[in-house]
């Protein structure tokens, strides 16, 4: 069994917990009374310069604990203060050693839309994303099938989630436009061996209709690795682990994104 395989069978264990606590029929009377929002998630990567979803993340399966020290509400004021367009939020618990807390509380404190960074193995999940106060829950083909992913993307939009949906290869992109995504994420790491390939959004970048919003995700290091995603269309990208490793993640934004780096008062 994989990794991937591995966080989706203690997804699921997770997710039947929380049912026993609380009943998926009850969570979803909760939504139909949660503010409905108009896609905020969407309309920030509507932008005409590239924009950033900056992660907050303490650990991955890859490079185990990435950031021993973790004040992610002083990370994700950062990440607001430097510009960034949305925040990407773990709560992944066990591998990822995120927490549901971390998105309810970043979102009773920054303006800007969050995603609620997990690995959706059940309707459950989206309508528990919009009780936490995210905007955007993330698909991943490649847990899905073709029916489910267009379900699931039909319950998020139904209650004003957007959905950000992960391919990496051709076959997954076209699953992902024939569900009805309307942003789909490359991940440039292959999630069952961990191997990044920077190339493959340039690749898949063809595929998408430029109607549909495009995301590059995972392995980008430089501002290189940005004017060159830029070059070839992408509309945003997902950075995690380079920004988190930063001491100053204000200004490590700004000089991915080719900015002057100033100081921020």
């Amino acid at each position: 069994m994989d990794i991937l395989q591995k966080i989706a069978e203690r997804t699921n264990e997770r997710v039947a917990a929380q049912k026993k606590e609380r009943p998926l029929a009850q969570i979803i009377e909760l939504t139909q009374t949660a503010y409905s929002n108009n896609f905020p998630f969407e309309d920030a990567l509507k932008t005409e310069t590239l924009a950033f979803i900056c992660e907050i993340k303490k650990a991955s399966p890859s490079k185990g604990v990435i950031a021993e020290d973790f004040p992610y509400m002083q990370i994700a004021k950062e990440y607001e203060a430097a510009g960034a367009a949305a925040i990407s939020v773990l709560t992944e618990p066990f591998y990822f050693k995120g927490h549901d807390a971390y998105l309810c509380e970043i979102a009773n404190e920054v303006s800007i839309p969050l995603l609620r960074k997990d690995f959706t193995v059940d309707s459950y999940m989206i309508y528990e994303a919009k009780l936490l106060g995210a905007s955007a829950v993330l698909l991943i083909c490649t847990l899905l099938d073709f029916e489910t992913l267009a379900e699931y993307i039909a319950i998020a939009h139904s209650i004003g989630l957007s959905t950000l949906v992960e391919a990496h290869s051709e076959e997954e992109v076209d699953m992902a436009l024939k569900a009805g995504a309307r942003i789909i994420g490359v991940n440039n790491r292959n999630l069952k061996t961990f191997e990044v390939d920077m190339t493959l959004s340039e690749r898949l970048r063809k595929l998408v209709p430029p109607d549909i919003i495009f995301v590059s995700e995972s392995g980008i290091k430089t501002p290189d690795d940005v004017a060159k995603l830029r070059d070839i269309g992408v509309n945003a990208v997902l950075i995690g682990e380079t920004i988190m490793r930063s001491n100053d993640k204000y200004n490590e934004i700004l000089r991915l994104r080719g900015d002057n780096i100033d100081d921020k008062g």
